[in-house]
């Protein structure tokens, strides 16, 4: 049963979820605007190859930080018991941010952040076969969806009620590269390109 307090904690980790890093780094440093160039997404991998690597880095850090430092409050001062709905309100917070008329990023830095602070052998399987299917790939829509897919598996298999939410957000993710996914068939999708900075 959810308690007021509980509803209040889910409710400000939709708002801390729906922070758009890289719209605002893009800002801060005089970038492109990711709205309008590469993807038009705001996650790290646009900025990447809009903005250069350090940019899509910082990006990459401060999306997976938005998730992983509340959580870890939550899980380790605050003994939170719904934090599978806090995993969810930031995710959902990332995807569809009310700052930005809810056209945010794909989640995969937030999951990361979230999975490394619920459960940190999650968080590093996940990112294990992340990069191991993007050096192999060098698509990272691919990598993300090939490690989604693996990591909750891995987390059936633990018998972990964070699976109902694995499941949820891999329908989420697949919905948000759903045109990565069509290039991806037709051999048309963007590798991955280390730009020099601007």
């Amino acid at each position: 049963m959810f308690t007021n307090s509980d509803l209040l904690i889910i409710l400000i980790c939709y708002f801390l979820g729906s922070i758009p890093c890289g719209l605002l780094i893009s800002k801060l440093l005089r970038k492109d605007d990711p709205r309008r160039s590469g993807s038009k997404n705001i996650g790290a991998t646009n900025m990447l190859r809009i903005s250069g690597w350090k940019v899509g880095l910082l990006t990459l850090i401060l999306d997976v930080a938005k998730a992983y430092i509340p959580l870890i409050v939550l899980i380790k001062s605050l003994n939170f018991a719904h934090i599978e709905g806090a995993i969810l309100a930031i995710f959902i917070g990332h995807l569809f941010p009310v700052w930005i008329k809810f056209k945010g990023g794909k989640g995969i830095a937030v999951l990361i952040g979230s999975l490394l602070a619920y459960n940190s052998i999650y968080g590093q399987f996940y990112i294990l076969i992340w990069l191991l299917t993007a050096l192999i790939t060098r698509y990272s829509s691919l990598a993300a969806l090939v490690a989604l897919i693996s990591t909750s598996l891995f987390v059936f298999t633990k018998n972990d009620d964070l699976l109902f939410v694995m499941l949820f957000i891999l329908t989420l993710i697949i919905f948000k590269h759903k045109a990565n996914i069509s290039r991806l068939f037709k051999g048309q999708e963007s590798k991955i390109i280390l730009k020099k900075e601007n």
